[in-house]
């Protein structure tokens, strides 16, 4: 008797079932590459301050698939055409899309290499991962770059209003428990339709919509840039940069072989694209190797190198201050000061402990890309044109926030 392959399911905490369909799309799940993601966290460091947000990255994939096949189904029903290749190579692309994040996902985004962006990570595992699947990925990848002739597809996979925020805001509201994050998916879905070859929302899911930007609106500044973990993860950049400074100047630091790569060298996107081994390195780190280095770390020689993995093992953090102007240098360095003499350190090691920076986040981008309502006398227009609730100036604005973080001294 024939074996046949059945789709797979798994039981989603945010949409209960969700089905794996059988061929392509459970062979990239089951890939190595795909299943590093259990082991990296969704949401950095927040859980130091949402004890609940411990999802990872793999969570997200799938519930981005889920989303998008419940989106192919909603737009077809609608009289559009998208194809089985097609609706398959969206599937591949929303589930490869987080790939090549790193450990604690943004936090170490510009750390373990340098200037590469998790996006350009991810196509380049696509690239690989497209030969090892003799040319499967290619119409994903198409999608993926945005050189489809059909431009909605990519509209669904990176937009404003795409599957990868509409699962990430409920899904992240879900697990923190903050409860303003928490959007009407299935609604706005069910409203989406396609004109002139643009994804459109129809009149009357306006009110989704208008949640849905001040629930992303919220959950930046309650979760994903929360002071507490801009401090924590901000320390953790720190811990890294000691490391390589340690080892720049010829200290022996334990870590993890595939941590050591990285931290033993500097590499750019020219470098993954000429050495096709250092994707294969990548691919070996998750959040595990950091946490085994900061348990390592908290016991060596350096005072810094020390202090601050200590400080994030045992949750003891940098306390931290936010204003909307930049820190004058006089307060900056007034700090730096008292940590020097405190800690009995030198400027180059208290500037460790004492630093100063931004945060930035803008709700709704008019210039990248639009988030268009189709009126139900046919015309297409902007949200902020169409709702009553939103002024452009105030939801396009990028709001800074100045951070200072310094240490709690006795």
């Amino acid at each position: 008797m024939q074996n046949r392959k059945k789709d797979k399911i798994i039981n989603d905490p945010i949409y209960g079932f969700v089905k794996l369909d059988k061929g392509i799309i459970t062979d990239l799940i089951d890939h190595p590459y795909f299943q590093r993601l259990r082991k990296i966290a969704q949401l950095g460091l927040s859980y130091l301050v949402y004890p609940g947000a411990h999802h990872t990255r793999f969570h997200h994939a799938i519930g981005c698939m889920h989303l998008m096949g419940k989106a192919i189904r909603q737009i077809q029903n609608k009289g559009h055409e998208i194809t089985e290749a097609e609706a398959e190579a969206l599937k591949i692309a929303i589930l490869l899309h987080d790939i090549g994040h790193g450990p604690f996902s943004h936090a170490l985004e510009h750390s373990i290499a340098s200037n590469i962006s998790h996006e350009h990570i991810s196509f380049l595992f696509m690239q690989r991962l497209n030969e090892q699947f003799d040319g499967k990925l290619s119409l994903a990848i198409k999608i993926f770059q945005d050189k489809h002739p059909k431009q909605f597809l990519h509209q669904l996979v990176s937009s404003q209003l795409d599957m990868d925020r509409l699962d990430y805001l409920k899904r992240d509201s879900f697990f923190s428990g903050v409860t303003e994050g928490n959007i009407g998916t299935e609604r706005i879905i069910h409203m989406l339709d396609v004109v002139d070859d643009k994804l459109v929302v129809e009149e009357k899911g306006i009110y989704s919509i208008e949640k849905f930007l001040i629930a992303r609106r919220l959950m930046y500044w309650q979760v994903y840039l929360h002071k507490t973990v801009v401090s924590a993860e901000n320390m953790l950049i720190k811990v890294l940069k000691r490391a390589k400074e340690l080892i720049n100047n010829g200290k022996e630091i334990y870590a993890s072989p595939s941590l050591s790569v990285f931290l033993n060298n500097s590499y750019t996107l020219a470098d993954f694209e000429n050495n096709p081994k250092l994707l294969n390195d990548f691919a070996e780190l998750d959040d595990f190797d950091i946490y085994s280095a900061l348990k390592y770390w908290k016991n060596n020689s350096d005072f810094v190198l020390s202090s601050l993995s200590k400080m994030i093992l045992n949750r003891k953090l940098l306390k931290i201050k936010v204003q909307n102007t930049m820190f004058s240098t006089l307060e900056i360095k007034t700090e730096i000061d008292k940590v020097k003499q405190n800690y009995n350190i030198n400027k180059q090691e208290a500037e460790y402990f004492i630093f100063s920076n931004k945060v930035s986040n803008s709700t709704y981008n008019i210039e990248k890309a639009n988030i268009n309502i189709l009126m139900k006398n046919g015309d297409v227009i902007d949200i902020t044109s169409a709702s009553d609730q939103f002024n452009i100036d105030a939801l396009s604005k990028t709001i800074n926030k100045y951070f200072l973080c310094y240490p709690k001294l006795k």
